[in-house]
């Protein structure tokens, strides 16, 4: 998106960084221990569906073990899925529990436009970070 012809608007992403307060470890917390819960229900809403079709297919036809072996090895793979990204989630609540307050920790990233001239150097304006206590903005690092 050109501005004029010595200068450039650009995009580029920028780090987010938290402090890690008591606060925010509460609430990172409860966060993934409600995707933990998440997890859960849909590994009970699972086993309940796939109790349900096996049971029909009973009802239907009392001689369809392949049918059952099919459901049965859908379920374990659906279910070895939720438990593979309950067990991802439960070891990031562990780091969670592990950080030292007053930390800083990566919180992800955002995008955000910025203004190049000739003579600028982009590496610099590239790299950007913006630093968060409780979701204020504490610090705002590199070349704007």
């Amino acid at each position: 998106m050109e501005v004029s012809n010595s200068q450039l608007l650009l995009k580029r992403a920028i780090n987010v960084k938290v402090v890690v307060t008591s606060r925010w470890k509460e609430e990172a917390q409860q966060q993934l221990q409600g995707q933990i819960n998440q997890l859960d229900r849909q590994l009970q809403q699972l086993e309940m569906q796939a109790q349900r079709m096996i049971t029909e297919i009973q009802k239907q036809n009392p001689q369809s073990a392949q049918q059952i072996d099919s459901v049965q090895t859908q379920l374990n793979q659906r279910k070895s899925e939720l438990l593979e990204q309950k067990n991802q989630i439960l070891q990031q609540l562990q780091q969670v529990q592990l950080l030292e307050l007053e930390q800083e920790v990566n919180q992800g990233q955002i995008e955000g436009f910025f203004r190049v001239e000739k003579g600028d150097n982009l590496i610099q304006k590239m790299q950007v970070e913006v630093l968060l206590r409780d979701g204020i903005v504490e610090d705002i690092r590199g070349d704007i």
